[in-house]
């Protein structure tokens, strides 16, 4: 007896949900594959793959019905939180052709917070990988995702999407320099040695920061990091003394707690005699809010970014809209295969 699976997808992201909340439904890299393992053992759920960034965390899911999955798919992701209703208002789900245009968008960076970007297919790619690994992909996800790269390489090569800055950690630098006007002999702390982190440094570096320091929990990591940028590496558990001579931290690691807190900076503004900005590209978010209510110490978070690229996405209206037209036309060549394939069911045989 065959049975249809439909695609959905359901999550938060940068668009309708601030860092405030999206950070409580983040999924860091070590839980990965254990929470793709909790979630394909929901009742209904044939085949899922999750993905967990700054910007976003979306479930792409198969079900042959999502009145009997998503009920508990949601009790998974709320838990007993006392807001849950509250918090459930900030998802979206996708549905069928509509799912897999936001797949297609999201691998292309047409739905990213900086338009074009290109960390975005890496860690979707990532992310398939370990939903492979764990054993929770099957015939309608592994076709699915294999097609959406090769519809988003497609995208990003024959267009002009991802001309200008093409990652958040350009759009960091990005934001420096409004907030400094030169960075230009600018000392620069950047507290994290991930890709953010790295491609954040390595802008800062062709912008004419004169001196970067990396810290890091890894020394071995920021120790590779500095040497690619020619900067300076500090313990991390000694970077604090360093803000002395600092103008601005970008702060991007993945802890899931604050890594700088206001009592610290207190005492740092105490002999500073001068501002102190910080850029946090966290989330969970690494700088505690009320850092920013201490004197003279300014705190920007992705939210901030997401404010800052809002005039990116406005000039590129035009070629988002190419794209776009271009990921419907897969869309409607490839619904068929990818969404409409049948699968047996041997228990009804």
């Amino acid at each position: 007896m065959a049975r249809e699976l439909q695609m959905f997808c359901l999550g938060v992201n940068y668009r309708n949900c601030p860092v405030a909340v999206r950070e409580q439904f983040s999924v860091g890299k070590s839980r990965l594959a254990e929470v793709n393992a909790a979630l394909a053992a929901l009742p209904g759920v044939e085949e899922c793959v999750l993905l967990s960034t700054c910007n976003r965390t979306e479930l792409y899911f198969w079900c042959s019905d999502e009145a009997d999955v998503l009920p508990s798919i949601m009790q998974y992701f709320l838990g007993e939180a006392p807001d849950a209703a509250a918090l459930r208002a900030f998802f979206y789900l996708h549905h069928g052709t509509e799912a897999l245009f936001h797949l297609a968008a999201v691998a292309a960076g047409l739905d990213s917070m900086v338009v074009g970007e290109t960390e975005i297919f890496g860690q979707l790619k990532d992310a398939y990988r370990v939903a492979l690994e764990c054993g929770v992909t099957g015939g309608f996800a592994n076709r699915t995702f294999q097609s959406v790269f090769t519809i988003g390489k497609k995208v990003r090569s024959s267009s002009n999407i991802t001309s200008g800055p093409t990652s958040v950690g350009a759009a960091a630098v990005q934001m420096a320099q409004g907030i400094l006007g030169n960075l230009e002999g600018t000392n620069v702390l950047v507290v994290g040695a991930g890709e953010v982190a790295r491609t954040t440094a390595q802008s800062l570096r062709s912008r004419g920061a004169e001196s970067i320091f990396v810290a890091n929990r890894s020394y071995d990591r920021a120790v590779e990091l500095a040497n690619q940028v020619g900067g300076r590496v500090i313990r991390f558990a000694e970077w604090v003394p360093y803000l002395e001579n600092i103008d601005i931290v970008i702060v991007s690691t993945a802890s899931p707690v604050y890594v700088v807190s206001p009592p610290v900076l207190e005492q740092v503004q105490k002999t500073r005699g001068r501002s102190l900005f910080l850029i946090d590209l966290s989330v969970p978010r690494n700088v505690d809010p009320a850092c920013g209510l201490v004197d003279d110490v300014y705190v920007y978070d992705m939210d901030a970014m997401e404010k800052m690229t809002e005039e990116t996405r406005r000039l590129r209206a035009g070629e988002i809209a190419a794209c776009e037209q271009m990921i419907r036309a897969w869309v409607q060549e490839n619904a068929d295969s990818l969404l409409k394939k049948r699968v047996f069911c041997g228990a009804c045989v």
